[in-house]
């Protein structure tokens, strides 16, 4: 039960709730009462905090359903254009508050609450996040959703519903153990299942071409069970839909052994078959090839497909110019030989007509350029799991190399750089050259990306602006907002245990103080156990340990940026120029008043255009500059011997200054940085501390400090979602947004 509030904070919140209806609020409490008795079978003498969650929850959905429902009705008698966007990840956080805000019901549900003797943020705090996603091309994925939804976009999201999320993340003596992410343990209020719309998806099996065509043979079958999740607009009563495939056996999945007395070995087996959509698989940028993840790859695209042709041939126009798919990085790649094998197998189309269907279908977005983060996948693997699908990459890049050679006769450098298939010991397929070959579309995240995959330039952010479209029209409007940006920053802080002064500087991906490393990745686990030991020197340092804190924040998701993001004053970007995965925290940062340190990677290239260089802090090398030093040769150990700073703080760490039980604990470390760091950091060490040095003469003169955070604030309009799939929907799909609204349920029109 919350805490009795004083005649004070009542007036506080009065005037914070405004006129939240008293009919509504009325409604609200009736129907809060309704669930929680005959949904979740309880009343007030037994019912728990995540009860009132749930009946909340299901209060708020009620909402949802009748708008949800009139969309689709909406989307079946004007056939719009379709646009279906594949992720393998949708980081999408929490539900509760999000559409609480998108159907203008947070001061009416806060009242209600706060009337029935509740606390609204204590209810918000108990939703487990669904982590369906590792970092930004997950959110990017949710962001886009939601602005699809915004715009008035007929869009669908398709991805996997996994039963374990990304894992949760626990620091122990300094060391980051993982723990499952059981998000589905009590149930979610807010998905409903569609056995109706299950799926088969086949693997393994054998190829027979025929008189009357090819034909997939003895395949094993699994089902994919579709979930879905409304995906609401900001207040224009649209609600689109997120459908997540979940994997489960046949009934008759090798029963056929019950007849020798395999009965219970075949039941157990069924999981086998479920596993696929078991778990996540932890980090985005960097590539596993292993098999149950190509078996998620492909669960996702063969289901998806399944779905959308049903949809088409459901159509009123029938055209195939009314469907657009959009494939979020190389995950669902084989999206393209499946919609391929779909159209001249079973359709039995012309492999020309098929492919320009696929090619005018489908359009690919490169989230980065890293190559241990690009899926080469080996043709044996294929071979087994995907026979088929191996034939029509085969022949596609047969096709693709004839273009080539008409082009450019008799450079063959350049038909084995632009292959499909390289021809390296276990040959492999590149999906990245695949999504380019097959799309009529290819961009990068960030411009720079762009620009390095050298195709066309489609600009790219994913901090999605709830209120674009009618509370940041203006600069001025944006200015405005920083005086929540100061709130923000005063309750996270006011919210830690220390009392002293707390310097914070966050950031995403690689970054100093909040990460996650992938559970095989013993380098970046490395670098949590060194930044916590360093946290344990300076915590507890006499002079500076009441005055300054290292803090390391753990399990770093959604839910918790949107509190550290708010409260952060510099946001540390410093990856080595071209190497950055994208870039997307940068902005939100930027956005909530976060000046940058950063080099000119990613998306600081853009926020330095918008906001003016001058406003952020940069240094180090551009990528003209890494190439150059490629060509001559990186040393680490010259910067290391003329830099007294860099080799005493190289020294400190290999010499177990910061871990002095374990003196050679972080020797692998060093011996990377000196002998195997081709990030070059060292090379970009001395301009990073004359830029700090910058940071800190600045962050003392608060009026010029706040000069640079309006400028930001100011100039980071143009990062929205919203804007974002305005360009996409345009430029990529052929489609115009709306920003008109369709009727409410109770609406009598």
């Amino acid at each position: 039960m919350a805490k009795p509030l004083t005649d004070q904070d009542k007036r506080k919140q009065i005037s914070v709730r405004g006129l939240a209806g008293v009919e509504n609020v009325a409604d609200l409490k009736t129907n809060f009462n309704r669930h929680l008795h005959f949904t979740l079978v309880k009343d007030r003498n037994v019912a728990t905090k995540r009860d009132y969650y749930f009946a909340l929850a299901n209060t708020v959905r009620d909402h949802l359903v009748g708008r949800w429902i009139r969309t689709q009705q909406h989307y079946y008698e004007k056939d719009p254009k379709r646009v279906y966007y594949l992720s393998l990840e949708f980081y999408m956080g929490r539900t509760l508050q999000n559409t609480m805000v998108n159907l203008a019901l947070e001061n009416a549900c806060d009242e209600a609450t706060y009337q029935l003797g509740l606390d609204m943020e204590e209810l918000q705090d108990i939703e487990e996040d669904a982590g369906l996603g590792n970092g930004g091309l997950g959110r990017l994925a949710a962001c886009f959703l939601d602005s699809m939804a915004s715009l008035g976009l007929a869009a669908y999201g398709y991805g996997i519903r996994y039963e374990f999320g990304i894992f949760n993340q626990k620091i122990v003596n300094g060391w980051q153990v993982e723990e499952a992410d059981d998000w589905l343990r009590y149930g979610n209020p807010w998905e409903k299942a569609r056995p109706e719309y299950m799926r088969p998806v086949h693997f393994y099996g054998r190829v027979e071409h025929t008189a009357d065509g090819v034909k997939w043979l003895d395949t094993q079958v699994v089902l994919a069970l579709p979930y879905d999740t409304p995906v609401p607009g900001y207040r224009n009563n649209i609600v689109n839909t997120m459908r997540l495939w979940s994997a489960k056996a046949p009934c008759d999945f090798n029963l056929k052994d019950f007849n020798v007395g395999g009965y219970i070995q075949a039941v157990l087996d069924r999981n086998l078959a479920e596993n696929i959509s078991r778990v996540l698989y932890p980090n985005d940028n960097f590539f596993e090839g292993k098999e149950l993840r190509l078996k998620q790859e492909y669960f996702v695209v063969a289901a998806t497909l399944q779905d959308i042709i049903r949809r088409f041939k459901a159509s009123k126009f029938g055209s195939t110019e009314f469907v657009a798919i959009q494939l979020n990085d190389t995950h669902p790649a084989l999206a393209i030989p499946e919609l391929m094998r779909i159209l001249v197998d079973i359709e039995k189309v012309s492999w020309e007509k098929a492919w320009d269907i696929v090619v005018r279908t489908c359009a690919y977005t490169n989230h980065t350029v890293l190559p241990e983060a690009l899926e080469r996948w080996p043709v044996d693997l294929f071979q087994n799991l995907l026979p088929r699908h191996l034939e029509i990459i085969y022949e596609i890049n047969r096709r693709h190399l004839e273009r080539i050679s008409k082009l450019y006769p008799g450079d063959n450098d350049r038909l084995r750089r632009m292959s499909l298939i390289e021809e390296v010991d276990n040959r492999k397929i590149n999906m990245a050259h695949m999504c380019i070959v097959g799309s009529h579309a290819v961009n990068g995240v960030a411009r720079i990306h762009s620009e390095i995959i050298k195709d066309t330039i489609v600009l790219v952010c994913v901090f999605n602006l709830r209120h674009t479209q009618e509370y940041f029209h203006s600069h001025s409007q944006i200015m405005n907002s920083t005086m929540f940006v100061v709130l923000h920053k005063f309750s996270f802080v006011n919210g830690l245990s220390w009392r002293s002064q707390i310097v914070l500087s966050i950031t995403e991906y690689g970054c100093p103080l909040c990460f996650q490393a992938a559970p095989g990745y013993h380098t970046a686990k490395m670098i949590i156990k060194l930044i916590t030991s360093i946290g344990d020197i300076i915590n507890n340092d006499p002079v500076v340990g009441d005055r300054l804190k290292l803090i390391f924040l753990e399990n770093y998701r959604v839910t918790l940026a949107e509190k550290a993001i708010p409260a952060a004053d510099l946001s540390e970007q410093i990856s080595t120029a071209g190497t950055e995965a994208s870039g997307t925290g940068n902005m939100k940062f930027m956005l909530n008043g976060a000046l940058t340190i950063g080099t000119m990677d990613g998306a600081n290239v853009e926020m330095a255009e918008e906001a003016g260089e001058e406003n952020l802090f940069i240094f180090g090398m551009r990528v003209s500059d890494v190439e150059a030093l490629d060509k001559k040769g990186y040393d680490a150990l010259s910067y290391y011997n003329h830099i007294p700073e860099l080799k005493q703080a190289v020294d400190q760490i290999s010499g177990g200054f910061f871990s002095p039980s374990q003196p050679n604990l972080f020797k692998d470390l060093v011996n990377m940085l000196m002998h195997h760091d081709r990030f070059k950091v060292f090379a970009d060490y001395e301009d990073y501390i004359k830029c700090q040095e910058k940071v800190s003469a600045l962050y003392k003169n608060s009026k010029e400090w706040t000069k640079m955070v309006i400028h930001n604030i100011a100039g980071c309009g143009k990062f929205s979602s919203d804007r974002t799939i305005s360009q996409y929907a345009r430029e990529i799909w052929g489609m115009e947004p709306s920003l008109e609204k369709i009727a409410a349920p109770d609406d009598p029109r």
